[in-house]
């Protein structure tokens, strides 16, 4: 379901913002710091009312996002995170419903995987890029390098998110399996509600200069 050009270009971003905005007006200048930053790529999440309108903002006014919905957990949400402007879309779980409509309406999506039982399902429907969570909680990257090898050989992708940080995402990021990761401390919610958009910028450029010490010049 995801696109070879969708998941090379994830790849090459490396890390996917995950936003929380709770404020429309916060929408747009947020996407514009981390952009400003080196990162491209966002993930903003399905939790507050006004997510679907920072969604239209921020395709509309800053097009150079490659913008991914998450915490889509029900149909009725696939759709309207498309209709808002929505490249991808990711769940924290695998809801059969959420990926057949999403396969339906042709809208890239990641499920949420924990077991090899969940990769088997997402597999079944289609998923080869796939969100690993609550990664570290689960076990980390040794966790995932072993529920990950039985599925090596059929292309499965993952986005780990969960616990992930500057200090333990170089080694996620050399990993084969690993699509991209999703940073969370990217973007602090204290620091969006400060409007503190150079601090986020900063976070951002540490992020995307992480990425290129760790895969300079790999391809997918």
């Amino acid at each position: 379901m995801f696109p070879e050009s969708l998941q090379a270009r994830l790849h090459h971003s490396g890390v996917i913002a995950v936003l929380i905005i709770e404020e429309v007006r916060s929408a747009v200048p947020l996407a514009r710091a981390l952009l400003e930053g080196g990162v491209d790529a966002i993930e903003l999440t399905l939790r507050t009312p006004t997510a679907l309108e920072s969604l239209q903002r921020i395709r509309q006014e800053v097009p150079e996002i490659l913008l991914g919905a998450g915490t889509i957990l029900t149909p009725r949400q696939v759709a309207e995170a498309k209709e808002a402007g929505a490249m991808f879309g990711v769940a924290p779980g695998l809801n059969p419903r959420v990926v057949d409509e999403a396969s339906r309406i042709g809208l890239p999506f990641a499920p949420g995987v924990c077991t090899p039982t969940e990769i088997e399902l997402a597999l079944e429907r289609g998923c080869h890029a796939l969100k690993l969570f609550p990664s570290e909680p689960s076990g980390g990257l040794p966790y995932l390098r072993t529920i990950a090898a039985p599925f090596t050989h059929l292309g499965v992708r993952f986005i780990p998110l969960g616990g992930i940080t500057p200090a333990n995402a170089p080694a996620y990021l050399e990993d084969p399996s690993v699509l991209a990761l999703g940073g969370s401390w990217l973007a602090p919610r204290d620091r969006i509600q400060a409007e503190a958009w150079a601090s986020i910028t900063e976070l951002a450029r540490d992020a995307s200069a992480l990425v290129k010490r760790v895969r300079p010049g790999k391809n997918l």
